[in-house]
């Protein structure tokens, strides 16, 4: 295919413009549920630290604007649904998750701009290897990270505490920045498989939703209507112990009563005097 800078700008754009607000509809949903539960604290803080990976290798590769802007907001997105992980899922302080995230920010930014200065000569230099070593260790984190989310998945045998919304505009920003490289001079192919790795990961968290979701909504149905049906039998059948206690206290009243109306009361022996 010939190179189209303009086409490929357009949507690296697309691409960006998804992959910056993709954890906007996660980040939103855990806020108005106040939990995480379901959603893997693991999944997005490696997707954090896979920003560093993968921005380092953007920037040094010289891929357009939009390619290299959306790792940093990728990670900075990714670092904040931690975060809130940390206070609804922990039970940590506000002051804490805060400062966890400020600290994971911090750390990983630094760790990106010293790797940037400290591979860029050598690959001035014709040396391929440190900034490939980069490129597929992201690759293998965006990737992997997606393990722990499928066992919460298996774990609960459904799909909780994930917005939908979040993995279709991560899927559709991995097929257009997938498409931007397309376009350009020279294909790269390990940011080929990154992207594309996501898309058939998010693709199969997406897949799991339709198939498992209806199923544990009918399996909680037919849970609550077996419930409910136990609860009208115990109703129509009280226990024995309580029958049988409330019976000999009828017993009892009735026998007390039988004494005061007959006058059958025991009389009080009297000692005789002995003269």
């Amino acid at each position: 295919m010939p190179a189209n800078h303009a086409a490929e700008n357009a949507l690296g754009t697309i691409g960006t413009v998804c992959w910056a607000v993709q954890l906007l509809p996660q980040i939103w949903y855990s806020y108005r549920m106040k939990s995480t539960e379901g959603l893997s604290e693991w999944l997005v803080l490696i997707w954090g630290i896979s920003g560093a990976f993968l921005g380092t290798y953007s920037v040094v590769q010289n891929l357009n604007i939009p390619l290299i802007v959306q790792p940093q907001l990728f990670a900075i997105l990714s670092f904040v649904s931690w975060a809130q992980c940390q206070y609804y899922g922990r039970k940590r302080s506000k002051t804490t998750a805060i400062a966890m995230y400020i600290t994971a920010v911090t750390i990983f930014a630094g760790f990106e701009v010293g790797m940037i200065f400290a591979i860029f000569p050598s690959f001035r230099a014709g040396n391929m290897a440190p900034v490939q070593f980069f490129g597929i260790f992201s690759t293998i984190l965006i990737s992997g990270a997606l393990l722990p989310q499928y066992y919460e998945i298996y774990k609960y045998k459904e799909v909780i505490g994930i917005s939908l919304m979040f993995m279709a505009v991560d899927l559709l920003g991995g097929v257009f920045n997938d498409l931007s490289l397309a376009f350009k001079d020279e294909f790269d192919v390990v940011a080929g498989v990154t992207y594309s790795l996501v898309v058939v990961l998010d693709g199969i968290v997406i897949l799991c939703a339709l198939i498992l979701n209806p199923l544990a909504r009918r399996r909680r149905k037919r849970l609550a209507a077996a419930a409910a049906t136990d609860g009208t039998d115990d109703e129509r059948s009280p226990e024995a112990p309580v029958s049988q206690v409330e019976e000999r206290d009828e017993i009892k009243d009735d026998e007390k009563t039988a004494d005061v109306r007959y006058g059958n009361f025991a009389e009080p022996s009297r000692e005789r005097d002995v003269v």
